[in-house]
């Protein structure tokens, strides 16, 4: 008598381990001082932390997977991590969008061998269990001998329970109770859309650059919410070298503005001012053809006085905005970089760089980009080898006995009450709370209240 295979799928919530005694104890004592501007220095290196992020952020947060412009046309595929899982962002050859898991469902074997390529199926090396690019099971070695009541028609590769797309980015959740992706990015979409809307839009530029790093992930994530307090000290030879322009740094007449508390994410931005036209340093030729008909009078004003952004996206995508040169004395260009900080093991990670351009830039100008981005953020470049020696040296004092003990406290008090004198922007046409300086690490704070709702502290 034959039988049919059946393939579980992922309904109702996502089983998640109990939070231990311990660790419990670790994100009450988190939660009661964050708010004061005190973080635990254990967050950032511990095993049991780091595994129930896994479970908790990773599993359940919407996390970017890809940009469209990568997976082009039919057939196209990539490699890609959610946490420290394997899948797979493909186009299906009806042009639909699929994040596979990569792993075959009949002994569990990795099934793509290419980091990206274009193709029809994916073969198991191990027994030749097939699948398209959408991760139905389209072929089963001797089926007619083997496996003659399995229903192949049923059956396919896991898929992540949720994919969608906002202006090219393509987030996927493995959450089946998910919240829709507009609502996780919420607000933040306003300032998604200053760096996604411009003219016919962005699209990435030769390969994302990749690089380990012994640092937790949060604190690179942290860091790109609005920390440029640390350029006048960790990345000055930077400025005195001539690596940077000069109003990226705050010079040239730049004011800054941080804005909090925008969805659970943040933001950071270098401005020049009301009736300028910077548009984040563009030259002119290019600025013409990057029109914005689709933002709000508010969103074009914000574009056109801003010279470098940055901001993160809860949990591990954070993007910079900014006017970049390869050399000392070059003209500068001007790149949207998306960087994904990807967990790797407690207190270390990958990360992930993209370059991205205006569709309108021209070949010459594309190429100028990206080699201004290596100078600048790639595994190499001048600020990427300042941060990553800082960012080590966090994790090597947080896995401590001071760490362990929670004695050891992060100090995020800036823009606090009697700190600093960061006053808020009352007139500011975007959403979130809006400070008038850089001086103030409430990005910071809003990032570790999201991590703390996630992570189940009440």
């Amino acid at each position: 008598m034959s039988t049919t295979l059946r393939q579980p799928r992922a309904t109702g919530t996502l089983a998640t381990r109990p939070l231990s005694p311990r660790l419990r104890e670790v994100l009450d004592h988190a939660r009661r001082h964050v708010e004061d501007g005190l973080v635990p220095l254990v967050l950032f290196n511990d095993p049991e932390i780091y595994g129930a992020e896994l479970d908790r952020v990773f599993a359940r947060c919407w996390i970017f997977v890809a940009h469209e412009s990568e997976i082009a046309n039919p057939g196209d595929y990539l490699q890609r991590a959610i946490g420290e899982d394997p899948w797979i962002v493909t186009r299906d050859a009806a042009g639909k969008i699929h994040v596979l898991f990569d792993s075959c469902i009949h002994h569990g074997a990795q099934i793509c061998r290419g980091e990206k390529g274009n193709t029809t199926y994916f073969e198991c090396p191990y027994h030749g269990w097939t699948y398209d690019t959408a991760g139905h099971l389209v072929a089963v070695p001797q089926k007619n001998r083997a496996y003659k009541g399995l229903a192949t028609e049923k059956l396919g590769l896991h898929q992540a329970a949720h994919v969608d797309v906002y202006r090219g980015l393509i987030f996927a959740n493995l959450d089946p109770e998910a919240e829709p992706l507009r609502d996780h990015l919420g607000d933040f979409r306003w300032y998604l859309d200053l760096h996604l809307g411009l003219g016919g839009g962005m699209e990435v530029i030769g390969e994302p650059n990749r690089w380990r790093v012994d640092a937790d992930w949060k604190t690179a994530a942290e860091n790109f919410c609005g920390d440029s307090y640390h350029t006048q000290t960790l990345h000055r030879s930077i400025g005195e070298l001539n690596l940077i322009p000069k109003g990226g740094v705050g010079t040239g007449g730049t004011f800054d503005v941080h804005i909090t508390d925008i969805s659970g994410h943040a933001t950071s931005m270098r401005r020049t001012g009301p009736g300028t036209n910077t548009l984040f340093g563009y030259p002119e030729e290019l600025k013409r053809q990057l029109t914005m008909p689709d933002l709000s009078e508010g969103q074009r004003e914000v574009a056109r006085g801003s010279l470098l952004h940055t901001g993160t996206v809860f949990p591990n995508l954070s993007l910079i905005h900014l006017p970049a040169i390869d050399s000392p004395n070059r003209e500068s260009v001007s790149y949207l970089g998306l960087r994904q900080w990807q967990p790797k093991g407690p207190g270390r990670m990958e990360a992930v760089s993209w370059v991205l351009v205006p569709k309108a830039a021209s070949a010459d100008y594309r190429m100028r980009a990206y080699k201004a981005s290596a100078a600048s953020f790639g595994p190499s470049g001048n600020f990427e080898q300042d941060d990553t020696i800082v960012w080590s040296s966090v994790a090597r004092a947080a896995k401590s006995v001071l760490a362990r003990r929670g004695v050891a406290m992060l100090n995020f008090q800036m823009g606090m009450p009697g700190m600093s004198e960061a006053a808020l922007l009352p007139d500011w046409p975007g959403p979130g709370t809006a400070w008038n300086t850089n001086l103030e690490e409430g990005v910071q704070r809003t990032f570790f209240r999201h991590w703390l709702q996630s992570m189940g502290a009440e």
